[in-house]
């Protein structure tokens, strides 16, 4: 899979034999999601000594509606409109705190809902405890991610959510001496010894600054890329516990630091970013501000890598597998090789990181025996980045997927590194077997 980028069996396999034992094993009993996952979780703390991470979680489902006539009945659920068959995946993305580069994956989980289950109102919902929510996923992102990155050697852990992670539970749960919390509020939530509710608050914060950052283009939601201006406020608050959450088992008040960035001259008939940011990381200068934010706008990596997954580069709800167990063991190997084609999109501009992240010595091997053939006669068309480093291998691949080279193009995308990646691994099968002393015939 990680050679042929691609989660079609028949794709991966090079014969007969091949594809039968790649089916064999999905569909082995014997080999457990769980394993699949503490792999992923190896490689992951292996990659984060020394470092500040962001543990950016998130949920997306695996929908797989069209391929129900295909699939056995066992082990059936529903996804988020309650119609369509699939399953949930949570992956928890590390990423370096510094650039944002990915660096592996903590904690990947995955269920699906009882298509039979009763609803909120007759689950009582807002009366259940936090385990028994599907809103627990959060909490246990953390959980799970501890042992890794801990035993890895990181020196701080940040966890990182959207509004739906705005759980006071959470907030007191989660951090401690090494692990911090940063989440998009959700709920206009009441404050200890104010009479204004949280974004009332920020609101009445003064201008601290303001600062410029590039809006990139969102095809789905019809927006084009632009600059914004951001004005910040930020200001320490004190939450109180919600009415529904048990008072015997969290305390009333939690203390944060609210951080609000909100566009100050959107463009006509454009929403504007309005982010209401809380945060266990102090805040009391404009540069702690600046630095939450930057961290926040990184969660956008996780966005990119469900669309690698499911869209632009594996298409994982189209595969043919019949079994749901088998399609959930896919998925956990689709994932690692999402975050191959992830660290290529996120590091093809920064020297400091080593083409060992993705590419082994024998591949860096072959990539310098083949960039002659990649490089044009003019300066223009030379490939500007270091050897060795990541840069100069992401360069390479796109050249191979078909991209100009031209410093005045735009950087390669997805489609561009997803093709170059499959044309270098042809390549440097056949050679691998060039270099070998023993030739069959």
């Amino acid at each position: 899979m990680r050679e042929s980028l691609s989660v079609n069996i028949r794709a991966m396999s090079r014969n007969r034999a091949e594809q039968v034992g790649y089916y064999r094993f999905l569909e082995n009993q014997n080999v457990s999601v769980s394993e699949l996952v503490r792999s992923a979780a190896d490689h992951c703390q292996q990659q984060v000594a020394g470092r500040h991470v962001l543990a950016i979680s998130d949920s997306s489902e695996i929908n797989l509606q069209a391929q129900a006539k295909h699939l056995k009945p066992e082990d059936v659920g529903v996804v988020g409109n309650h119609r369509d068959i699939g399953f949930f995946v949570h992956p928890t993305l590390v990423a370096d705190a510094e650039s944002g580069f990915p660096l592996g994956l903590s904690a990947i989980q995955r269920w699906h809902r009882d298509p039979k289950r009763p609803d909120k109102h007759q689950r009582h919902y807002p009366q259940l405890p936090i385990e028994e929510k599907e809103s627990y996923k959060w909490l246990r992102s953390a959980e799970d991610s501890r042992v890794p990155l801990m035993a890895g050697d990181a020196v701080c852990v940040t966890h990182v959510g959207d509004r739906e992670s705005d759980i006071y539970e959470e907030w007191v749960r989660v951090p401690d001496a090494h692990t911090h919390l940063l989440v998009r509020a959700c709920r206009n939530r009441r404050l200890h010894d104010k009479s204004t509710m949280l974004y009332e608050t920020l609101a009445q914060q003064p201008v601290e600054g303001t600062y410029a950052v590039e809006v990139l283009a969102d095809p789905r939601g019809h927006r084009e890329s632009r600059e914004a201006w951001l004005a910040v406020r930020f200001t320490p608050v004190t939450l109180r516990r919600p009415r529904k959450v048990d008072a015997h088992d969290y305390p009333e008040l939690v203390s944060l630091y609210a951080v609000e960035a909100k566009e100050v001259t959107p463009p006509a008939g454009v929403k504007p970013i309005h982010w209401r940011l809380l945060t266990t990381h102090p805040v009391t200068t404009v540069e702690q501000a600046l630095q939450v934010i930057q961290w926040y706008r990184w969660r956008w990596q996780i966005e990119q890598f469900f669309a690698l997954l499911k869209r632009v580069g594996l298409d994982l709800e189209s595969t043919r597998l019949e079994s749901v167990k088998a399609i959930e063991r896919l998925t956990i190997l689709a994932l690692m090789v999402t975050l191959r084609l992830l660290q290529l999109k996120t590091g093809r501009a920064d020297e400091s990181l080593s083409a060992s992240v993705t590419f082994s010595e024998p591949q860096q091997q072959c990539l310098e025996q083949l960039m002659p053939t990649l490089q044009g006669r003019t300066r223009k068309q030379q490939n500007p980045f270091s050897p060795g480093s990541l840069p100069w291998a992401t360069w390479l691949i796109a050249r191979l997927g078909g991209w100009s080279g031209y410093r005045s193009q735009p950087p390669p995308g997805i489609r561009t590194l997803s093709q170059g990646l499959r044309k270098f691994e042809a390549i440097f099968e056949g050679w691998s077997l060039a270099q070998s002393s023993v030739v069959c015939t």
